[in-house]
């Protein structure tokens, strides 16, 4: 079994195709509203739920929000640059061809004389050279074309904008409740960002996971702080790139992975995981090894975007991806060892009893799945069986390294009599048999979160 999880987006070339995605491996849909309308995703959610429950998977659906991604107006056909040419952001009406509105017209104001302006994913880079009155002038640096509503980046300016608009506040409510597990928050600056969105899923209802994308400069300076108010990050190595420039995105993978693993936060890997199966059905050697670094670097799931939404070879990318993740944990540096507290004191334990015992499962009784996680953290070789009450916990664990599985039984108070219960459960699943040793952990107060104190090593 793999034990890194796969990503996968909704598009075109996978929405009729749910069930053959989840049988080649994957274990989280990505549902982007940076695209389509509510309805398109409302009938996403239906047959992502009745795919999973036809093929008995415990399957997670992740929300992946705008916010505030900035874009140029609408140009006449296309605008063909040179390199010294002048264009201007304007916040009035365009006089011509080489004026520009933007989305968020505002963010002139913020912008000073010898910062730079990338359009269409750094494509065309440019230099702020005049500050007019509500306008700005732009030296471009290199030749190339724009379109209409091609985005923007500010490399080295502090720009001040919310990561939550009022349409992310509108598409945050319709995750809230059609009931999304996860929610990725775009362009996210600090830790406000997130409690403002888990202030709106809380809201309506939803106690989704909110997951920080880490894609801006200042979101590298506040890494620590909103990573404390996630529950899980992503390393969008998109605009990241283009933010820090494309040299530092794998130096920043590794600090980012590193880091979410030691305060023990599932982190997703994303972008260009592999391209070329876009139009390919084989992957470069570059990609894989990238797949693989990913994996070894200790990322919890890595992503495939256009490769499942307009690509050609949805399932085989799935299937390169999990062949990939399976050939890497064969040298994977498994039994990480950090400065341990409080809950996390069992979590090593376990890992600690893994390592010496050679058990067939760790079985962790969770009603948060905050136990689980912490053993994740540890990373045991050993595969890790979450057993819960909840249907919401059971499919966010879908997001969580090293869970095999995920069992649902009904809430018990008695210890022995949930454990029988799970036992026959894994036996009559043939997840395992007679004889099997296995490491047990649960609460004293079966139910409540956060109070797990018991190990136990059994044989069933």
């Amino acid at each position: 079994m793999k034990k890194c999880k796969i990503v996968a987006t909704i598009g075109p070339s996978s929405i009729d195709r749910i069930e053959d995605l989840i049988k080649a491996g994957v274990d989280i849909f990505r549902l982007n509203f940076s695209h389509a309308d509510h309805e398109t995703h409302r009938k996403s959610i239906k047959k992502i739920r009745s795919a999973a429950k036809k093929v008995d998977a415990n399957i997670a659906i992740l929300q992946d929000i705008s916010g505030p991604k900035i874009r140029i107006g609408e140009i006449d056909g296309i605008l063909e640059l040179k390199k010294g040419d002048k264009i201007t952001l304007t916040k009035k009406e365009p006089k011509n061809r080489f004026e520009l509105n933007i989305s968020y017209p505002d963010i002139i104001d913020q912008l000073n004389i010898g910062e730079f302006v990338f359009f269409a994913d750094g494509s065309i880079r440019t230099k702020v050279v005049e500050k007019q009155n509500e306008a700005l002038v732009l030296e471009v640096k290199n030749s190339g074309v724009l379109s209409s509503r091609k985005g923007m980046n500010f490399p080295n300016s502090d720009i001040k904008i919310s990561a939550i608009t009022p349409k992310d506040v509108k598409d945050l409510e319709f995750g809230a409740k059609n009931g999304v597990d996860i929610v990725a928050v775009s362009f996210v600056n600090g830790a406000e960002d997130i409690r403002k969105a888990r202030n709106i899923v809380r809201e309506h209802g939803s106690n989704a996971w909110i997951a920080a994308k880490i894609e801006t400069k200042k979101a590298l300076e506040n890494l620590h702080s909103i990573l404390e108010a996630s529950d899980a990050v992503m390393v969008a190595r998109g605009d990241l790139g283009i933010e820090v420039g494309i040299e530092m995105v794998p130096v920043l993978q590794k600090k980012i992975i590193k880091e979410a693993n030691r305060m023990k936060k599932p982190v997703i890997t994303a972008t260009q995981m592999l391209l070329s199966m876009v139009n390919s059905p084989y992957p470069t050697r570059a990609e894989v090894s990238d797949v693989a670094n990913a994996v070894l670097d200790g990322t919890d799931a890595v992503m495939l975007s256009d490769e499942t939404t307009v690509g050609k070879y949805p399932i085989k990318a799935v299937d390169v991806l999990k062949k990939v993740i399976i050939q890497t944990q064969n040298i994977y540096p498994y039994y990480k060892r950090y400065e341990t507290k409080d809950i996390d004191a069992i979590a090593s334990g376990v890992a600690d009893l893994c390592r010496a015992l050679e058990p067939r499962a760790v079985v962790s009784f969770t009603s948060s799945g905050t136990t689980v996680k912490s053993i994740a953290k540890y990373r045991p070789k050993t595969p890790i069986i979450a057993v819960t009450h909840s249907k919401e916990t059971s499919r966010k664990l879908a997001a969580v390294w090293g869970v095999e599985r995920v069992l649902e039984i009904p809430k018990i108070k008695n210890h022995q009599k949930l454990i029988e219960k799970f036992t026959l459960a894994a036996r009559n699943e043939g997840i395992l048999k007679k004889g099997d040793k296995i490491i047990v952990t649960m609460g004293s107060m079966i139910g409540k979160e956060g109070t797990t104190n018991m190990i136990r090593v059994l044989e069933i």
